[in-house]
């Protein structure tokens, strides 16, 4: 039951460095400037799986080329450390855009979410999207969310909007919530000031990016029909 603004990126990088099947060996970078710890010659176990994603070549062995393009990657989906190690969070967020961007314009063609109930807010926890529809027309979205990390899950089953708070702020982890529409006790969609494949995830609510926060908030109102189904990748 919970949210989570971004628990700050050193619990985020505590809880993703403990995901990792070994410690790996960082090199400095080689800047003119004195830098961080910044690149890992450790290969991964899903090295060659992620060398193919990014059109690396695929040998299975790390090497700086790789590490340059897969901290890239990291780095612009929020994905931490941000080492350049080809390790199970990378590649399951890789294996999350991949199913993303599969959805396009249908996301419910599976028929998985309700279409008899009028207006209803869809979240689809395997494929970290959620969308709007009514009955069977897609009003907006699939956009991707950021759901309930391990042991903080998002509840599933069918809900309904019971509160909204454009200016909410959590009174247990003390952030602010922007635009939060509850459904399911603390359980809410809100915006976040992180990416959306920032691990390990939220407290149990569904973190969205601010426009498409507002968007919902401009859509939905109380008493509208909630649909959580399917499971996070890594819970």
């Amino acid at each position: 039951m919970g949210r989570i603004r971004g628990a700050t990126a050193r619990r985020g990088l505590a809880l993703a460095v403990a995901g990792l099947t070994a410690v790996p060996a960082f090199v400095l970078g080689t800047g003119g400037t004195a830098e961080a710890a910044s690149c890992t010659t450790s290969t991964g176990p899903y090295q060659k799986q992620v060398e193919k994603y990014l059109r690396l070549k695929v040998d299975g062995r790390q090497s700086a080329a790789d590490c340059r393009k897969i901290r890239t990657f990291q780095s612009t989906y929020g994905v931490t450390p941000t080492i350049g190690y080809a390790g199970p969070v990378t590649w399951r967020t890789m294996q999350t855009l991949t199913a993303q961007k599969a959805a396009g314009k249908t996301p419910n063609k599976a028929g998985k979410c309700p279409t008899n109930k009028g207006r209803i807010a869809c979240v689809d926890l395997t494929r970290q999207i959620s969308w709007i529809q009514d009955g069977k027309k897609l009003k907006f979205g699939p956009v991707p969310v950021r759901t309930g990390r391990d042991g903080y899950e998002t509840r599933t089953g069918s809900k309904k909007i019971y509160w909204r708070h454009k200016n909410h702020v959590s009174s247990l982890y003390h952030v602010a919530m922007p635009y939060s529409q509850f459904f399911d006790g603390g359980q809410a969609f809100h915006a976040v000031g992180v990416k959306m494949w920032n691990p390990p995830g939220s407290h149990g609510c569904v973190n969205m990016r601010t426009a498409d926060a507002k968007t919902y908030w401009s859509l939905l109102r109380n008493g509208d029909d909630v649909y959580v189904y399917g499971r996070k990748p890594g819970t």
